[in-house]
């Protein structure tokens, strides 16, 4: 008998799927990956990587919830007794990155406020850094706590932990049926009067050029892997807990191609509008459009206000539907890197689900808050570099080689997938799984390490000028290897009961 929480619809599930890899880096690193590798030519590896790693892990992360109906920790329980602790690692990837990516939509709330009335004035760098972060102590000194940010946080924690205390049909499924279509909306909004901007057609045909040389390079190609691999929120135990919620007769394939296709479709369009926008920028300071192309947190925070200040005509209201669109894709993922714990605890320990949120979420509201001090840029700077890089990309090697070498699980999920899937699986998704796959990622993670643990960059410590080696250590090395550390603890206790412990909220969502 099926007592696990359920979505309520089809569409729900997609929506919720798609607001967890519709996220910030749709908007600030897509656009600058894509220009940087080739343009219009970078689109060839990326498709080529959407089609041989990002659409076949999502069918094999939806087909795992799907098959043995649990979070990431249980799942991997029920696939074999002794690799709990990957689904418990995976949850606490989830767990750090959901710490900080709340602080920067905390930042994108205050933007949207600041936004009105052009608050960060000229200097939109020395306003985010000095005025706003009250960024003045050095690297691994926490400071004290920054009102500006700590107020729009405990909002942000607020709105997420009561969305997951709803449950899955009337939390989860309702914030997603109406943040994701007013994200497109507001979105293409924002798109539409970009490309209407004098200077927007340099900025496309500078995003767009093709040099086709640059698809001969090892390099473009990890670079496509690597932004599908960190753009669909796969390795983090999200599309598995999301997954395990669906009802017995799923589509699993055409979910995930819709997944795939519907994140890609998202990136592409904040491609054209972000680099519209960069058009206008450089045509205002007479400059190339290389020069003013950024990523990250300067494009969102430094760049872009400067750039709002330069518009003609209710640059007010423009600048409060880009920060208003980078909250609402931030409210979706961060409540899917929620969910994961959530899910877990509630799974492994047999509690409700409100107990769990409150323990696990609110355990992260907690952590969060060392980033809303003064020092606490340093800290988030460090620890995304350090888990994203290596947490995730670590973890997902992992993943592949353990469903697909150790456990040779691969034809088996096949199977399940084609018994309930319109669109049946060829050679391609094993090829993927077995081979491609694993492959592009030892070799992203070799790069990574050669470039970090060897020091290529001449720099007093390495890669991250400024910054002390022993913070780097403990808040960078330190935290990625926690993330495995703390995986291997959580697995040592017994489980209270091997059936679907989430029976209780599921219930409390059908009265």
């Amino acid at each position: 008998m099926e007592t696990r929480s359920q979505w309520g619809t089809r569409a729900g599930f997609i929506l919720a799927a798609i607001g967890s890899a519709v996220g910030l880096g749709n908007i600030w690193r897509f656009p600058a990956v894509a220009y940087e590798n080739g343009g219009g030519a970078f689109f060839i590896p990326y498709l080529f990587a959407l089609l041989t790693a990002g659409i076949p892990i999502l069918i094999m992360e939806f087909t795992m919830g799907h098959k043995y109906r649990g979070s990431g920790p249980l799942t991997y329980k029920k696939m074999n007794k002794k690799t709990e602790f990957i689904g418990w690692w995976a949850v606490f990837v989830a767990f750090i990155i959901s710490t900080y990516y709340s602080v920067i939509i905390a930042w994108a709330i205050s933007y949207a406020i600041f936004s009105v009335n052009l608050s960060w004035g000229s200097d939109t760098e020395g306003f985010l850094f000095k005025d706003y972060l009250n960024n003045t102590v050095d690297a691994g000194q926490i400071g004290s706590m920054v009102p500006g940010v700590l107020l729009p946080l405990i909002a942000v924690w607020a709105i997420v932990l009561f969305i997951l205390y709803r449950g899955v049909k009337k939390g989860i499924e309702i914030a997603n049926r109406i943040f994701i279509p007013l994200l497109a909306f507001i979105f293409l909004i924002i798109v539409v009067r970009a490309i209407t901007l004098p200077g927007a057609l340099e900025g496309l045909q500078a995003f767009f050029q093709p040099d086709f040389s640059s698809i001969l390079s090892g390099e473009v190609w990890v670079a496509a892997y690597g932004q599908i691999f960190f753009s669909l929120s796969i390795a983090f135990a999200i599309m598995i807990t999301y997954s395990s919620y669906l009802p017995e007769k799923s589509d699993i394939t055409n979910n995930a191609f819709i997944t795939g296709f519907g994140n890609s479709s998202f990136e592409l369009l904040a491609g054209i509008g972000v680099f519209s926008v960069l058009g206008f920028m450089a045509t205002q300071s007479g400059v190339a459009v290389d020069e003013v192309v950024s990523d990250g947190v300067g494009l969102a925070f430094v760049v872009f206000p400067a750039i709002i200040n330069e518009f003609p005509g209710l640059n007010g209201l423009f600048g409060f539907l880009f920060f208003a669109s980078l909250v609402l894709a931030g409210v979706t993922s961060l409540l899917s890197l929620t969910e994961t714990y959530v899910a877990g605890l509630s799974d492994k320990f047999k509690i409700s689900r409100g107990k769990s949120v409150l323990f696990g979420g609110g355990l992260a509201a907690i952590v969060s808050l060392l980033y809303a001090t003064q020092g606490g840029l340093y800290f988030l700077d460090t620890v995304d570099y350090f888990i994203n890089q290596f947490g995730v990309a670590l973890l997902g090697l992992v993943e592949v080689i353990l469903v697909a070498w150790i456990l040779r699980l691969v034809k088996n999920l096949r199977d399940h997938a084609d018994a309930i899937s319109d669109i049946k699986l060829g050679w391609w998704f094993p090829l993927s799984i077995n081979v491609i796959t694993p492959v592009v990622l030892g070799y992203m993670l070799y790069d990574l390490f050669r470039l970090n643990m060897m020091k290529l960059f001449d720099t007093p410590t390495g890669n991250y000028s400024g910054y002390p080696d022993a913070f780097i250590l403990y808040a960078g090395w330190f935290v990625a290897a926690g993330a495995l550390v703390i995986g291997l603890l959580l697995s040592i206790p017994k489980w209270r009961s091997v059936s679907e412990a989430s029976h209780s909220s599921a219930k409390k969502e059908a009265k």
